[in-house]
């Protein structure tokens, strides 16, 4: 059985925390080790951030998150409706960032990669963009005990 979420919030740096919470206690029914669970919280940390800093531009916006979790797979999807990406490759280069006099370090991308089991980005200029992201989680399952 599938089990999903939805939330909407304002695009803000303080909202931030609120999303990497709401989603680590989303995914608590699969028992996450706490690697799975940092991984999962720096991953939507990354995502958030990139929409307030880079889509909005720091001037308010909303992100939507949306997770299910099926079996012991967490599907995750953040986007935002903001000015979007014009060269995603280029974008998920490491040490590439658009807000230099932030001292963003270019490294968002690169550590949802790292720290997901897949991430996908679209985007389209002046509508936004949408990361998907998937892991595997919960190393020992009840069921994989019964035997």
């Amino acid at each position: 059985m599938e089990n999903k979420m939805k939330l909407e919030f304002e695009a803000l740096a303080e909202n931030e925390g609120f999303a990497r919470v709401a989603v680590a206690a989303f995914i608590t029914p699969l028992n996450p080790t706490m690697e799975e669970i940092s991984d999962v919280k720096t991953a939507v940390s990354e995502a958030v951030t990139n929409a307030v800093i880079h889509a909005y531009e720091e001037k308010g916006g909303t992100i939507v998150i949306r997770c299910s979790l099926e079996d012991s797979l967490l599907h995750m999807e953040i986007e935002d409706f903001g000015k979007g990406i014009a060269d995603v490759g280029q974008a998920m280069e490491p040490l590439f960032t658009t807000r230099p006099d932030l001292e963003r370090s270019g490294m968002g991308f690169a550590f949802m990669e790292a720290f997901m089991d897949s991430l996908e980005v679209e985007s389209v200029l002046r509508k936004g963009t949408c990361v998907t992201m998937e892991k595997k989680l919960g190393s020992v399952l009840w069921s994989d005990c019964e035997e």
